[in-house]
């Protein structure tokens, strides 16, 4: 099968961590790669966001990256790409004017646009997956929003128009629903995890069960994610109060020399202060994804404490690795996270609740590791890549059984 993938802002050979490259980016690299391993074509078309990209590049066998020209060639902050959907869209026209795919797979509300447009009257079935809805945004940020106003409105009409929503957790159906997007136009097929690369230590050890033993050793939270206000990694610096024998590690946002100008860096630094936990809260900025699994080995628990959240790759990773996970019960997290079986939900801006979840586990080592390996087994069956492009492949299979190629069409 010819599958195109459309990813306008988010590149799957971005460099992790930025403010616009995320989970999203991870999605679409690891999808295509199983589907490429799967004997499927691939190409993921993405914005040039620099003059330097070559026109094509191969990802993996089976994959390619196109760049497509839209826009200045350089990078844009995404909420101000709209304005140049209608060239990627026309881009895409041309593009599949030829051999055309099977289905085309759009990542973000407007890849959506970009990819209706691109398939309009092509025979060409569009496949929708939203990764975050601008309504759930809106009431979260309010007017720190910079989404385009156009976008709740764009998601509604996507959502209509597209042959089918592979929506990531349940959360976002429900969402949907309240839009006036029946719920019946999305199938629900979560993100995943390289259970290979994310994994307990080799042998069934665990750094973090090794650490627990020692002679005074201080339990250690672990927090990842790009460092911006609503990853709530406040929250886990205000709960850090109330455990006091722990410390908390904060992975991510720009290299660590560069930390100092970072202003969410400054406000956790400048509220660790305030809170006399200074001592015990260490930001480590950029960590390369190769040294993740080691960082999350590490840990006694990880926190991921969003206020809001699509669906979250961070408590997949942390499964995976055996390591039990306390987490806002929000979006994602309540596929994800299995409450008082692989981990702790708690609700999102009560630090007191965070702070209690965490002092039970840590002050059970029994429960740690009967958590961790729930967890494990969890991220095993529900959330490997292999589970995911299963789900995707018969999502794929469904939308060009039922779609009818106008005459002419060129395949």
């Amino acid at each position: 099968m010819r599958i195109a993938m459309v990813s306008e802002h988010a590149s799957p050979l971005a460099e992790l961590g930025g403010p616009d490259a995320g989970g999203q980016n991870v999605y679409v690299a690891q999808l295509s790669k199983e589907l490429a391993r799967r004997g499927h074509d691939v190409t993921v078309h993405t914005r040039r966001d620099s003059p330097d990209l070559p026109d094509r590049v191969p990802l993996v066998p089976g994959v390619t990256v196109e760049h497509v020209p839209a826009g200045p060639p350089r990078p844009v902050p995404k909420d101000d790409l709209l304005p140049h959907m209608p060239a990627f869209g026309a881009h895409l026209a041309r593009r599949w004017a030829g051999p055309r795919p099977h289905v085309v797979h759009a990542h973000f509300w407007m890849s959506g646009l970009a990819a209706l447009a691109g398939a309009h009257g092509s025979g060409v079935p569009v496949v929708q997956t939203f990764h975050a809805l601008g309504t759930v945004k809106r009431r979260h940020q309010g007017a720190d929003d910079t989404s385009p106003p156009e976008r709740i409105e764009a998601e509604r009409r996507i959502g209509l128009e597209c042959d089918r929503i592979l929506a990531t957790c349940s959360d976002e159906v429900f969402e949907l629903g309240a839009m006036g997007v029946p719920p019946e136009r999305a199938s629900v097929v979560p993100c995943g995890v390289d259970t290979e690369e994310f994994a307990p230590c080799p042998g069934g050890g665990s750094g973090r069960r090794d650490r627990h033993g020692a002679s005074g050793h201080r339990p250690r939270l672990l927090a990842i994610g790009r460092l911006v206000p609503r990853k709530g990694f406040d929250q886990a610096v205000a709960a850090l109060t109330r455990v006091p024998d722990a410390e908390l590690l904060i992975a991510g946002g720009p290299d660590a020399a560069l930390l100092d100008a970072d202003p969410e860096a400054e406000r956790l630094r400048r509220l660790a202060r305030e809170s006399g936990v200074a001592d015990r809260v260490r930001l480590l900025g950029a960590v390369p994804h190769e040294r993740m699994p080691e960082l999350i080995r590490g840990a006694d628990l990880v926190l991921s404490t969003p206020r809001y959240e699509p669906f979250g790759i961070v408590p997949l990773e942390a499964m995976a690795c055996g390591v039990p996970v306390v987490a806002t019960g929000v979006g994602g997290h309540l596929d994800s996270v299995a409450d008082r079986v692989t981990g702790r939900l708690v609700p999102p801006g009560d630090p007191d609740a965070l702070a209690h979840a965490v002092k039970e586990l840590i002050g059970s080592p029994e429960l740690l590791r009967r958590y961790g390996e729930a967890g494990r087994k969890r991220a095993l069956a529900r959330f490997s890549w292999e589970r995911v492009a299963d789900g995707a492949e018969q999502v794929y299979a469904q939308v060009v059984s039922g779609h009818r190629v106008p005459a002419g069409a060129a395949r």
